[in-house]
């Protein structure tokens, strides 16, 4: 298949080589289209995918799905002129197929740390040619980050549950939340596991932990915070007994994207 949506643009005069910035861009990875936004790029994107929450002019987007089971159809139809992809996005065959047919695919860092988010910046305001407001984004994040942390920590033991339709899943070693909740000098209760776990109510009461958040989304499906407190297990931990179940932003508790110094800063809070 030609590739028929190559996209007209303007070039800067800086450099005897200047590259033609893509003008259609679909975004897989909620951290992906966040850093979009905060590079000042949002109205280059014609999609986006449905972990892609924030800022709310992306969740006004068309979806094309959720960015682990990418769908074929629903990329090719937006006509991209380049697709930025979280390093986690797939499933890796779907991806094949779009290179195969054309699809400028990039995929970008996105490991649990702080320094994979600094990459991935570099990795997506190089590839839409504004490196130099990548590297203001970078210093900012530095700072917030850096200021977030100057705060007192309590080093409670934090539990992060996870619901989407059915039992909690905890979320253990490895993962974003786990970095999360190191960078608020918060321990992590499930430490020891890697990945998510189911936790049981006699799982909650088990591990006891001093603090529970829950994303915004978790609290949705079930039913509001009301119910969540009045779930079997969660009661009886001293996070409820202490008032310290909080909820968060999807995005700033699952992953580490650029809003981590406003993250680390309302756990600080959350934690007193």
């Amino acid at each position: 298949m030609k590739r028929y949506w190559l996209a007209l643009c303007l070039c800067g005069l800086m450099g005897a080589q200047a590259a033609c910035a893509a003008q259609r861009v679909v975004s897989l990875g909620g951290s992906v289209t966040e850093i979009i936004y905060e590079l000042g790029q949002g109205g280059r994107l014609v999609a986006d995918d449905e972990s892609s929450v924030y800022p709310e002019a992306a969740t006004r987007l068309p979806r094309v799905g959720y960015y682990r089971t990418v769908p074929l159809e629903g990329v090719v139809a937006m006509r991209p002129d380049l697709v930025l992809a979280s390093r986690n996005a797939g499933p890796p065959k779907t991806l094949e197929r779009l290179r195969g047919l054309g699809v400028e695919l990039v995929s970008v860092s996105d490991s649990p740390s702080i320094d994979s988010l600094y990459e991935r910046i570099g990795q997506i305001s190089g590839q839409l040619g504004v490196g130099q407001m990548g590297d203001a984004l970078i210093q900012r994040i530095r700072g917030e980050v850096a200021s977030a942390q100057a705060l007192p920590a309590t080093q409670r033991r934090a539990l992060v549950p996870i619901n989407r339709s059915g039992p909690f899943l905890g979320a253990g070693g490895g993962t974003a939340a786990d970095a999360v909740l190191a960078l608020a000098g918060l321990k992590n209760a499930l430490a020891e596991q890697k990945g998510y776990k189911q936790v049981s109510a006699e799982g909650l009461v088990t591990l006891a932990p001093d603090m529970i958040i829950v994303s915004s989304a978790s609290v949705k499906a079930s039913g509001g915070m009301d119910k969540i407190l009045a779930q079997a297990g969660v009661a009886s931990t001293p996070a409820a007994r202490e008032g310290r179940v909080v909820a968060l932003d999807d995005l700033l508790i699952l992953g580490v994207g650029p809003r981590v110094g406003q993250a680390i800063r309302s756990l600080k809070e959350a934690a007193r």
